[in-house]
């Protein structure tokens, strides 16, 4: 079919091309780093420092570099350590702010309104401005730091009201207070309404909180260095920035270092991709 006959003609068919050459330019553009580091981390020191935008190595590309960086790093330690803290914190800011969340909008009472005023209002509090009290209370006082489970705690606490806020807007606005009623007359109990009933519909917003505290367990690197100090139980994020502070001058090891780091959260999301997309969609439109 001729071009010109089409709706909007060759005009709109130049711009359509416009468009998706700028796509592609922005694209390639904003890969080029992603791509440089992977190429360099396989380049012997020499090599990178000589030609770092050369596709081409002149001694021939290794895999030393991520030998070594996967040894020095501890990786696989590191890796279990964030996996279990970041994995454990999420399921429990899960649960724990539906559940807060739900009984925050089904109660109609002033304790509740009290609380749920108080959550949100702790949200406009910098954790800088609270950090060196926490090391001194939690630290020099309770003695409990150096501890994943002290993480954990300190994780949860901290999403907790950022949860709980989003939790609360989505079940006031998307869940009918009909169905729960329906459930009650059925014979369900409270507990059962929630896991049975009202919990199975939170499947858009939930998937949305669990990916942004996943990434912000996972990410986070200030948090587990007040808490965490031995380094048996460092995570990816501490491993990383002792890593670089050891070896900041063999560039092609730090860049192996940085793609073992980035590698299990980009996995992750390749294999989650269709669900991540999905449920943030839907948790946005939603809410």
């Amino acid at each position: 079919m001729n071009t010109k006959n089409k709706v909007g003609g060759a005009k709109r068919f130049a711009v359509d091309g416009f468009k998706v050459l700028s796509m592609l330019v922005m694209f390639a553009l904003y890969m080029i780093p992603f791509v440089l580091i992977i190429l360099n981390s396989f380049k012997y020191k020499r090599d990178i420092i000589k030609n770092p935008f050369s596709f081409v190595a002149e001694k021939g590309y290794t895999i030393e570099n991520y030998t070594v960086a996967f040894e020095k790093m501890n990786f696989i330690r590191s890796f279990g350590n964030s996996l279990f803290v970041t994995g454990l914190s999420t399921l429990i800011v899960t649960i724990l702010a539906s559940m807060t969340a739900y009984y925050f909008v089904r109660s109609k009472n002033k304790f509740s309104s009290i609380c749920f005023s108080l959550m949100a209002a702790s949200m406009i509090i910098p954790f800088q401005a609270i950090m060196i009290p926490l090391v001194s209370i939690y630290g020099a006082k309770l003695n409990i730091l150096n501890h994943r489970t002290a993480l954990i705690f300190f994780h949860v606490g901290f999403a907790m009201s950022m949860s709980v806020f989003i939790f609360q807007g989505f079940i006031k606005s998307s869940i009918p207070l009909s169905l729960e009623e329906a459930a009650c007359l059925d014979g369900c109990s409270k507990t059962q309404t929630f896991f049975q009933v009202v919990f199975p519909l939170l499947k858009p917003i939930t998937s949305t909180l669990v990916i942004l505290n996943v990434l912000a367990f996972w990410n986070d690197y200030l948090l587990p260095s007040l808490v965490l100090g031995k380094k048996q139980i460092m995570t990816l994020p501490l491993s990383t920035y002792a890593f670089y502070g050891t070896y900041s001058a063999d560039y092609g090891t730090i860049m192996a270092g940085l793609v073992l780091t980035v590698a299990p959260i980009l996995v992750l999301y390749l294999l989650l991709q269709k669900q991540i997309i999905s449920g943030v969609v839907a948790g946005a439109v939603k809410s």
